[in-house]
């Protein structure tokens, strides 16, 4: 492995014009235009909106989380995500796992309706629960006599955001189990292993890597989903509303302090995701020796 590396290395450092003037003010250019557009569309609007959000001083910034309000969305939008997460992931794994190890009729049509989250708007995808969950929807009457809230409650927005997140674990479990193949498993089976005793032993460690990014992505899309929540969630402040809905209120409202200061919240929320997106890509290349 160390050969082949030293061997493109080496092809790389042999190629025409390397090393010229030209070569030097081209990569140059394309890294000034780079950290430019980062900056202009990145790191701006990120200095911007914790500008807002402590343009008033530390303590109107610590005052805003001690809205009843304020902290009912970020209640609600973590345990959204405590909830949506793991079935994600157990459902990534499984469908994973149906398609990468076997084949099925119907295969390619699994594969297809993973991939729909991304096709579909997520203000579309709301509505189709409204429509099947809502008091004029198929199950509507049902649930009403049963006095069971789906829309403009916590099943409602667990829902939708379950919806919008589920390709994420499974898109990136399915290559890497693709490229992984079959031959340790059956490996294992043929000297007795069983099957669950195959996957804890034989499968999970190698894909624990793309497991923890699936899983790191579809956490931050479910903490930031906005779309099909907005139409499930009914905007009920302080009951159904997630951290991006009350970010809207109280920017429609002018209160841009609060609405800065949870802005960042998420924002940091996202930057811790990025920081450990990073350290297990890193610690993926290691193990992997890429």
């Amino acid at each position: 492995m160390v050969g082949i590396a030293a061997t493109g290395a080496a092809e790389i450092a042999r190629r025409p014009g390397r090393g010229t003037l030209r070569s030097a003010l081209v990569r140059w250019v394309f890294i000034a235009l780079s950290l430019g557009f980062l900056a202009a569309v990145l790191l701006a609007p990120l200095a911007a909106v914790f500008a807002t959000a402590l343009g008033q001083g530390i303590g109107a910034y610590l005052d805003s989380f001690k809205d009843p309000d304020t902290g009912s969305a970020i209640r609600l939008t973590l345990l959204t995500a405590v909830i949506v997460v793991p079935l994600n992931t157990i459902f990534g794994i499984s469908a994973a796992w149906a398609i990468a190890k076997f084949e099925f009729r119907g295969k390619t049509f699994l594969i297809t309706l993973i991939d729909l989250p991304f096709a579909v708007s997520p203000i579309i995808s709301g509505l189709v629960y409204v429509l099947l969950f809502g008091a004029q929807g198929w199950f509507g009457i049902w649930l009403q006599e049963h006095n069971i809230d789906v829309i403009f409650a916590l099943p409602g927005i667990v829902l939708a955001t379950l919806f919008v997140t589920f390709p994420y674990v499974a898109r990136e479990l399915i290559p890497l189990m693709e490229q992984l193949g079959n031959d340790e498993e059956e490996a294992a089976i043929t000297l007795g292993a069983s099957g669950l005793m195959t996957f804890v032993r034989v499968t999970l460690p190698k894909i624990r890597w793309g497991l923890i990014y699936g899983v790191i992505l579809c956490n931050a899309r479910a903490m930031g989903e906005f779309g099909a929540v907005s139409v499930v969630s009914g905007h009920i402040r302080g009951l159904t509303t997630t951290m991006p809905l009350h970010i809207e209120i109280l920017y429609n409202e002018y209160a841009f302090v609060g609405a800065f200061a949870v802005a960042s919240l998420l924002t940091l929320l996202a930057v811790v995701t990025l920081i450990v997106k990073s350290v297990i890509e890193w610690q993926a290349s290691r193990t992997t020796g890429h």
